[in-house]
């Protein structure tokens, strides 16, 4: 049985806790489903932004196609992926380097 030599396995475990503590985004996509007003009133209810912050997320999501609306560690947002999906919206999570 072959083990790995101790400097090998001490990268491994850095690069590890490196990737758990990347933060991650939520994005938030347009769709041609929701009203815009009912895509505020999310951000608002959900997040607990206020009207300006939440009209200006709209917007992005409405002119720009998406929106980065949260941030913070894997499961916060992937809990907030499925929020947004309960509320009927599209979301998806990556990572904050890659957004």
């Amino acid at each position: 049985m072959m083990t790995a030599m101790p400097d090998v396995l001490e990268h491994v475990e850095q690069v590890q806790a490196l990737q758990v503590d990347q933060p991650y985004v939520l994005i938030v996509w347009n769709d041609p489903v929701n009203l815009m007003s009912y895509v505020s009133y999310v951000f608002r209810s959900y997040f607990g932004y206020s009207e300006t912050r939440a009209e200006e997320l709209m917007m992005q999501v409405h002119q720009q196609g998406r929106s980065v609306v949260a941030s913070g560690n894997r499961e916060k947002i992937e809990s907030d992926v499925a929020a947004m999906h309960g509320f009927g919206l599209w979301a998806t999570l990556t990572k904050a380097d890659a957004a």
